[in-house]
């Protein structure tokens, strides 16, 4: 079975603990109900990633949430319907679509001199003068990150992909 990204299973398990008449739900709730996730990647996408609400400070976000409380959240109405009425994923069509999941998604963008890497599926983010020295960085906080924990229970293979995608500006400044 291929484990759907974390914001995906962060908004199914939302929508599956929500309260219907008023759409809401309790960050704790969601973290207990994703026990095989890493516990501060369950948290930062509940509070940051997911929520419309919270500074923008991730390079990707989905705008499934709004705070209205401390640690009280809504699900907001373009995405209010029962988890059981997702549609189920048919069989990948290429190779490269089923290896998909199997692998850490990276956003690297460059500021001030900068280079910052960004794991969408896990809570790492790491930073280098260059391309060479981010990427050598990420691979050690990604090792010091999953070494505690078993990498099934992530979703993830035993040796993961890095898919890295590098964003700047079209225009020469």
């Amino acid at each position: 079975m291929e484990a759907e990204p974390i914001h995906v299973q962060v908004l199914a398990a939302a929508q599956r603990l929500c309260r219907p008449e008023d759409w809401r739900f309790d960050l704790i709730d969601v973290v207990r109900a994703l026990p095989h996730l890493n516990e501060s990647s369950v948290r930062t996408h509940v509070v940051s990633r997911c929520c419309e609400s919270a500074p923008a400070n991730h390079p990707h976000r989905w705008p499934y949430f709004d705070r209205v409380g401390h640690g009280i959240y809504e699900i907001r109405p373009a995405y209010r319907r029962a988890a059981q009425a997702a549609p189920k994923r048919s069989a990948p069509r290429h190779e490269e679509e089923s290896n998909a999941l199997a692998a850490i998604h990276v956003a690297v963008s460059e500021s001030e001199g900068w280079y910052v890497a960004e794991c969408l599926e896990v809570a790492v983010v790491t930073q280098g003068r260059t391309l060479d020295e981010t990427l050598a960085n990420l691979r050690e906080a990604l090792e010091l990150h999953l070494d505690e924990e078993e990498l099934a229970r992530t979703g993830l293979p035993p040796e993961p992909r890095l898919i890295v995608n590098y964003e700047t500006s079209a225009l020469a400044s």
